[in-house]
């Protein structure tokens, strides 16, 4: 005998409802990709290393591999995340750039509403050098050559939005200087033209400054955030340099495309909370010039609203417009 379809209808639902939870709660059984919007070699691709292996881990050994997406300044990486089925499969790791391109540029995704997001990660300062090459020791000196050869030094960052483009627009306004901004697809990339002394100037994190600054290869005109690192104690700030509030701390963060199961989410929040707790990890991050810094989904979207405001004053101010990628 057929069945009345209101009765069909609930069957179906009945019979179809259990599979998300079955799936959220066997998760992971295959191989978890976190997308890295940046060539390998910067900050946020070390994060992601430190974070998939322990990830792993706590997932029984499920492969958690770093994809780098690098280019158009996180761009190509995070549109491809947030277009990404949202079973937990595919994950992004973020920074500081997720909210500086929304204000520069009108996207395909939505900085928050296109995403599932888990954790913020880390902070980090970052810091301004110069190759041996260019006869500057200090930020003031490098500011007087600037002003000597107007639009003849060139800055080079690691993509047109990026956390390090901005630090550096917002020194070119603070000076008063003109500088030519040559965009690469990622942080790497940049730093190979400025050890070999045609970029004159860059922002790149700490932890990537010291080897070469120990190697005299570079020479640190400043670091971006309020304090002096740890790891760089004679190198001054470069708000205490002259540029009063000068100001350029980068973060990361972690999160899927928009609508992942909530109990996948829960469960990657989760694990993500416990692996920053980890002295082991605490300690890598330190070494790096990095500081713990999570938020659960909700403070985390709080906390992006709030840096795309202020990342849209400092773009205002500079008068800022992205040019063709390098």
């Amino acid at each position: 005998m057929a069945l009345p379809l209101g009765v069909l209808s609930v069957a179906v639902l009945l019979l179809a409802s259990p599979a998300p939870v079955v799936a959220a709660e066997n998760y992971p059984t295959r191989p978890i990709r976190l997308i890295v919007p940046f060539a390998p070699g910067g900050g946020t691709d070390m994060v992601a290393r430190v974070i998939a292996p322990k990830l792993s881990e706590r997932f029984g050994g499920t492969p958690v591999i770093v994809d780098n997406r690098g280019g158009a300044g996180a761009v190509i990486g995070t549109a491809m995340a947030a277009k990404a089925t949202p079973d937990g499969y595919t994950l992004l790791v973020c920074d500081t750039a997720h909210t500086i391109q929304p204000v520069l540029q009108k996207l395909e995704y939505d900085p928050v509403k296109s995403f599932s997001l888990i954790a913020s990660l880390v902070t980090g300062d970052s810091m301004l050098v110069s190759p041996a090459s260019v006869p500057a020791r200090t930020l003031q000196e490098f500011i007087a050559l600037a002003k000597q050869k107007p639009g003849q030094l060139v800055a080079g960052t690691a993509g047109a939005g990026s956390s390090g483009h901005m630090a550096l627009e917002l020194f070119r306004v603070m000076a008063g200087i003109d500088l030519i901004m040559a965009h690469y697809k990622g942080a790497g990339a940049a730093t190979i033209d400025l050890l070999g002394g045609t970029v004159h100037i860059s922002n790149i994190t700490i932890q990537a400054a010291v080897p070469h600054l120990k190697s005299g290869r570079l020479k640190a005109l400043g670091v971006g955030g309020l304090k002096r690192s740890a790891l760089l104690p004679d190198v001054p700030t470069v708000s205490e340099s002259g540029l009063t509030g000068y100001l350029t701390t980068g973060w990361r963060g972690l999160m899927g495309p928009a609508g992942m199961p909530p109990e996948i989410t829960g469960r990657l929040t989760r694990e993500v909370k416990a692996i920053l707790t980890s002295d082991d990890v605490k300690t890598h991050f330190s070494n790096n010039a990095m500081e713990i810094d999570y938020r659960d989904p909700k403070e985390f979207a709080v906390f992006i609203a709030d840096e795309i405001q202020r990342w849209k004053g400092v773009v205002s101010k500079a008068n800022i417009s992205l040019q063709p990628q390098k």
